[in-house]
């Protein structure tokens, strides 16, 4: 054990998956080969173990150079963290911190305060906390204030996204009664009141994720919902999804309605995910009335939905990069957003000098993320040729750290939208390494 334990060929995989892991693989290994009784020599079982620590090494979470063209992939693990975040995580959780307490009264704190000031600044809205994803954040409402009570939803907004997270059966895990109205296409102002009955909780919106109805279609506004709420005392809540904060048609896209405009159209509470459109950690966000906010902070549920100091501190220094569009684009996500045609064509530059057989060409690269699967922008693509694409993207998939791309119409793609200019000398060394000639 020793001996496998020192051998070079194994002591490479102790950085990432711990010596401990790799005693009990080789302990595994070893075992094998003694009750099969084929007299198994040491290179074969050191060549046995290595299989097995890479199957280890792939079976656990590994940085990826996304080629794809969809800059929120929600395979890919969604928004690229901020440098400032990384940083924040890294500094937050080495030590110990204020998670919980408050230093100037010397005594216990919330772990909500700090993120509900910035959000507060941010959203205008009179408060907000966070849990651990959008999916907690609608149950958590619909916990609290819906509980055997009615909520009205449009028979349009009755979607499931990703996950299986289908809006009826949340309602019924939640304890609320789904009271649908409208037609699947037209739902009016008009059919909201005709349900409104002793027993209703809330008028709900929901944001339609990848789902559209086009053409002879109708739904009220959230203006006229709010004020149907108001004069049936009724708040209005809405789910974003994905939860904007700023005009995404500043980037070339098409505008996605944000958190500051809900929130103006006079909308009690507003739920939102921070791993989408924000730019940060996976997390869910309820921003509203501060009345409804303390309510959701006494459910004793909070605390099984609540997130750590982890994802505290990485959207802590997410929110602080929305001072104002210089400071946004410390986001990844909005980094690559902000590239321009020219810049994404002077890269491609590189590309095809080193592989002639590619082309620079026109592209369409997508937010994606669940909820915004059309929303494109204008980008560039490198193209190769192969008669094995399926092959070549397999190869690169192969490379540490894997690259991973697309295929259309017999061609490898790579969407430089979504490939950081500081990846390219590497995607170019690995195209050249994995290249498969026609």
């Amino acid at each position: 054990m020793h001996r496998i334990l020192k051998d070079e060929s194994i002591a490479g995989y102790e950085a990432e998956l711990g010596r401990e892991r790799i005693r009990r693989a080789a302990e595994e290994v070893i075992g094998r080969a003694r009750l099969s009784g084929d007299g198994q020599g040491y290179d074969a079982i050191v060549a046995t173990l290595r299989e097995r620590l890479d199957d280890l090494r792939g079976a656990s979470p590994t940085p990826v150079i996304n080629a794809t063209g969809i800059l929120l992939h929600t395979n890919l693990g969604r928004a690229p963290l901020s440098a400032d975040a990384v940083t924040a995580v890294a500094s937050f959780g080495g030590g110990y911190s204020n998670l919980e307490y408050d230093l100037e009264t010397g005594e216990r704190g919330s772990r909500h305060a700090a993120i509900g000031e910035a959000l507060r600044t941010i959203t205008g809205a009179q408060d907000a906390l966070v849990v651990n994803n959008c999916a907690a954040a609608v149950f958590l409402v619909l916990d609290t204030f819906a509980k055997g009570r009615e909520v009205i939803v449009a028979r349009s907004q009755l979607v499931e996204i990703g996950g299986g997270f289908r809006v009826p059966e949340v309602l019924e895990r939640s304890g609320a009664k789904l009271v649908e109205v409208g037609t699947t296409n037209r739902v009016y102002i008009e059919d909201f009141e005709r349900a409104l009955s002793p027993r209703t909780a809330l008028l709900l919106r929901m944001h339609a994720s990848n789902y559209r109805i086009e053409g002879f279609a109708h739904d009220p506004s959230a203006r006229d919902l709010v004020m149907l709420g108001r004069r049936a005392g009724v708040p209005v809540v809405e789910d974003l999804g994905g939860g904007a904060l700023c005009d995404l048609a500043e980037y070339g896209t098409a505008h996605e309605r944000t958190v500051q405009e809900t929130i103006g159209d006079g909308v009690a509470l507003v739920t939102f995910s921070g791993d989408k459109l924000i730019g940060g950690p996976q997390a869910g966000i309820v921003a509203g009335r501060a009345n409804l906010i303390a309510r959701i902070r006494n459910n004793p549920l909070l605390r099984a939905l609540r997130v750590g100091k982890l994802t505290i501190a990485a959207l802590g220094a997410t929110l602080r990069c929305y001072r104002d569009r210089a400071a946004r684009e410390r986001l990844p996500l909005y980094r690559k957003l902000a590239a321009t045609l020219d810049e994404l064509s002077e890269r491609a530059k590189a590309y095809v000098g080193a592989l002639p057989c590619a082309s620079a060409g026109e592209s369409v690269a997508y937010l994606g993320g669940g909820a915004l699967p059309q929303a494109s922008i204008a980008s560039i693509a490198i193209a190769v040729p192969s008669e094995r694409p399926q092959q070549l993207a397999a190869r690169l998939r192969a490379e540490e750290p894997p690259i991973v791309t697309r295929i259309e119409r017999g061609r490898l793609l790579l969407d430089l939208r979504t490939i950081a200019p500081e990846e390219d000398r590497f995607v170019i060394a690995s195209l050249l390494s994995a290249y498969v000639p026609l």
